[in-house]
């Protein structure tokens, strides 16, 4: 029986995203059937021949004409937009994206973001050269996290990990999704997806963790800025496409929004006169949120569960689904 070809390419100048030798010499030892190699980015096209299973951070389309024993493609990211979904599936190729261990990082740095604002630490920190004492404005700007409310837009794997660290300060936790959990979970209220105007209406924070798709693209527009409780933090550590980025000017500018902080946009980075990067209510991060010391220990945990579920015949975790411009709101 020929021996199943693993191709790996992850390569990053961050060491947390790199695949190290520990991880590699791990893989090997619990899959001795298997054969490992890895390879520079500019040499996969020319490695594909002998592959069934490629773990990578991105797939180019035209990859999978060299490709004629390929089974898998493996991601360790949450999203799948940069990836050739519809072409694998066309090719009989299953892609998956990987899950579970995004979410601790990303709830720490919402909460960060949402404590920044609560606690005006954001304000503090762009005043403190030029003012000597803003005590009374801080009184006027705060607010209390307990009692107050989240919604979470696109409430997947992620969502419920950042509903467990807010419940933790107190707050009650909304959770948007196409398809709502049965059973009640994490302490989340649950909203469908079609109610998403309802959802944000009540929000004290609201939180875009969609991914990008045909019918997430500026999901996030006049209207349903409008619809949101004013006064209310925004927060975008989803996909920058489901932001109209003009409505959500318009909706600081005349401060229905209380503030907003983005993990992404459109372009990336912004220029530097956007003024969405000058305005003093929106805090920027360079798609950080996922910055996290174990993330390839997790990464790699998750491909080794598939690789062996995989190897026996079972379906696969984290399969992508072609998109359907139909279908409002996915799991964050």
């Amino acid at each position: 029986m020929t021996r199943p070809v693993v191709l790996i390419n992850l390569e990053s100048p961050h060491s947390f995203w790199r695949l190290s030798a520990e991880h590699k010499r791990s893989l090997r030892a619990s899959f001795p059937g298997v054969d490992f190699r890895t390879a520079a980015e500019e040499d996969v096209p020319y490695r594909m021949a002998e592959v069934s299973i490629y773990f990578g951070w991105r797939f180019e389309p035209s990859w999978l004409v060299g490709a004629p024993r390929l089974n898998w493609i493996a991601s360790p990211a949450a999203g799948t937009d940069h990836l050739p979904v519809a072409e694998a599936h066309s090719a009989g190729v299953a892609l998956t994206r990987s899950y579970g261990f995004h979410g601790r990082p990303m709830a720490e740095h919402a909460m960060g973001l949402v404590l920044g604002f609560s606690r005006g630490l954001f304000t503090s920190q762009r005043v403190q050269r030029n003012r000597t004492w803003w005590k009374d404005d801080l009184a006027e700007e705060f607010f209390d996290l307990a009692g107050s409310t989240m919604t979470i837009v696109g409430c997947g794997s992620i969502g419920g990990h950042l509903a467990r660290t807010a419940r933790a300060f107190g707050m009650d936790v909304i959770g948007v999704r196409r398809t709502p959990p049965v059973a009640a979970r994490d302490g989340i209220t649950w909203m469908h997806a079609s109610a998403v105007h309802q959802a944000v209406a009540v929000g004290d924070v609201v939180v875009d963790l969609l991914p990008a798709t045909r019918a997430t693209n500026h999901l996030f527009d006049h209207a349903l800025f409008a619809a949101c409780k004013p006064g209310a933090i925004f927060l975008n550590l989803g996909r920058a496409a489901t932001v109209d980025q003009s409505a959500l000017l318009a909706a600081l500018n005349t401060a229905h929004l209380r503030g907003a902080a983005l993990d992404v946009s459109d372009p990336r980075p912004l220029p530097p006169r956007h003024p969405l990067r000058l305005h003093p209510r929106v805090v920027l991060t360079p798609k950080s949120s996922t910055l996290c010391h174990t993330y390839m220990d997790g990464a790699v945990a998750f491909f080794a569960e598939n690789l062996r579920r995989f190897l026996a015949g079972q379906p696969l975790n984290g399969l992508a689904e072609v998109p359907d411009a139909h279908s409002p709101l996915a799991g964050g």
